[in-house]
């Protein structure tokens, strides 16, 4: 599925409720392991807007990509080893959005789409656009969560995945790849521009297919084509 400036009224909603799900989900999981910095600063909300990021804000109605506000949180308040911590915290962010994906998916699937078939088929005019536009922007919410689920366990930093892999590595190794830290936000804005130079997605061939399939897998085959056109 290609993104296109014509689809923002429905890509721009189901992002805002993907980063929401998924920054709250951050500051849950860091709370339950002992950390009051995000209670502290707001951040155990579901309120889009206590985690929108101004400029990723900006750049997704540019350009269509945009990011969250990331959540402070502090290692040393944790009741398990920090690298443990930080490992469950990140995970939180990518597990949310699946769920979400899932109990959307199979809300629209079973339940919303059959029923508002028959109203589709009835209705026209402004009924008929809002019904339609409802049921295309929870299928955009499947997919938009599962495409941050998936990008966001990318091993790189400063992605969840990266955080993730930390944990799982034994201490030694993960004291050695410690230091590409500092150099993850250059190599993933290199990887973004690689295909406006070289013209080979490196980013989008690698993380498109899973993303297509578990949306296929979710919304089901017919649905992900009538709504996504997969």
């Amino acid at each position: 599925m290609g993104f296109d400036l014509n689809q923002l009224i429905y890509f721009a909603p189901a992002f805002v409720i993907a980063i929401a799900v998924h920054e709250a989900s951050h500051a849950l999981s860091a709370t339950l392991l002992g950390d009051p910095s995000p209670r502290a600063a707001g951040r155990l909300s579901l309120n889009p807007l206590r985690h929108l990021d101004p400029l990723g804000t900006i750049t997704l109605f540019l350009v269509g990509f945009g990011w969250g506000k990331p959540v402070y949180v502090n290692p040393a308040h944790f009741r398990v080893p920090w690298r443990t911590g930080m490992a469950i915290t990140s995970f939180a962010g990518p597990l949310s959005n699946l769920v979400t994906a899932s109990l959307v998916g199979m809300a629209l699937r079973f339940f919303l789409f059959p029923a508002v078939v028959p109203w589709l088929l009835a209705s026209s005019g402004m009924s008929g656009s809002v019904i339609t536009y409802s049921v295309k922007l929870l299928g955009i919410v499947v997919y938009i969560n599962v495409l941050l689920a998936i990008f966001n366990l990318i091993p790189l930093p400063p992605l969840d995945g990266f955080s993730v892999l930390m944990g799982l590595l034994p201490s030694k190794l993960a004291a050695r790849i410690a230091p590409l830290a500092q150099y993850g936000p250059g190599i993933l804005l290199l990887l973004f521009f690689v295909p406006f130079v070289l013209h080979v997605n490196l980013i989008g061939g690698v993380i498109l297919p899973p993303i297509e399939a578990t949306t296929r897998v979710i919304l089901g085959q017919s649905l992900a084509r009538v709504l996504l056109g997969m």
